[in-house]
């Protein structure tokens, strides 16, 4: 067959050529004109804006990959500790509201720290690192499963959220910092931080310490303290690191935030559990 003459796969069925729209209603406006008993025009909002708003909440949440797939139905409860950290975090989403065109925002953290921290590990004798590490393990216990989980349930219920992971986000910081371009870079990227509802925060600490990270931390938390804008975070410090890899100050306030919103986790790596069902 002459290839002029096969049909394209899709026919212009609209001006624009498109006939590929989400939403054949409002054609991706998201608005639908209407005329009133008065015979006049009128623009009403499309039954697909709620969940086109959504996707894009969600797409600019920057959620990891890997817990795209993260939910409070597949979070398993097995331990006392995950038990506790689904309870308080549950908790803790009902300080969000929504409704009447209002949204009721935290004015506490939530964190999900180690009883003893990374740092404090690395710097035993190489003899006792690893009876320690399995006697205070903080790894692989779904904290990070089960805070993208809310973060999630918040994106669908209208609020704007923000997800970075520590070592990446800090990389980040430092290279727009050293951009040549009037700090344009690293203001948009503060300005995210800062801005957002919710941030959250993964494996806060985790970056090699320096005096310019330092005071990033600060910045970012102060400013989110001075606001009263919540910060969801884990990290696999404790409380001692955690001041020591951030900064005194910005823990201070990070840790002063949480109020009673702070639980202390350790148990069995589920990663490793994994493999050995396997």
């Amino acid at each position: 067959m002459n290839k002029s003459s096969e049909k394209p796969k899709r026919q212009e069925e609209h001006g624009d050529g498109r006939d590929d729209y989400e939403c054949t209603q409002c054609k991706d406006t998201e608005l639908i004109i209407k005329r009133n008993e008065q015979g006049n025009e009128i623009a009403i909002f499309c039954e697909c804006r709620e969940r086109k708003a959504w996707k894009r909440r969600f797409k600019q949440a920057l959620i990891p990959e890997e817990f795209v797939h993260a939910n409070f139905e597949n979070f398993k409860r097995a331990t006392q500790y995950q038990q506790s950290m689904y309870d308080m975090t549950l908790e803790y989403m009902n300080e969000f509201k929504k409704g009447g065109g209002e949204k009721v925002i935290a004015k506490h953290n939530l964190g999900f720290i180690a009883v003893f921290g990374e740092q404090r590990l690395r710097e035993l004798p190489p003899h006792e690192r690893a009876p320690m590490k399995q006697k205070h393990n903080n790894f692989g216990v779904g904290k990070t499963h089960l805070q993208i989980a809310l973060a999630k349930r918040l994106i669908k219920d209208g609020f704007n959220v923000l997800v970075v992971s520590d070592v990446a986000f800090m990389d980040e910081l430092i290279q727009a910092k050293m951009m040549n371009d009037e700090g344009e870079t690293l203001n948009r990227l503060l300005h995210s931080a800062t801005h957002a509802d919710v941030l959250v925060w993964d494996d806060i600490g985790k970056a090699k310490w320096s005096e310019v990270k330092e005071a990033l931390y600060y910045q970012i938390i102060n400013e989110r303290y001075r606001k009263q804008k919540p910060i969801i975070f884990n990290s696999n410090e404790d409380r001692g690191t955690l001041s020591e890899k951030i900064g005194y100050a910005a823990a201070s306030r990070l840790i002063g935030q949480c109020g009673s919103y702070l639980l202390e986790v350790e148990g069995e790596d589920f990663r490793l559990q994994g493999r050995r069902d396997n």
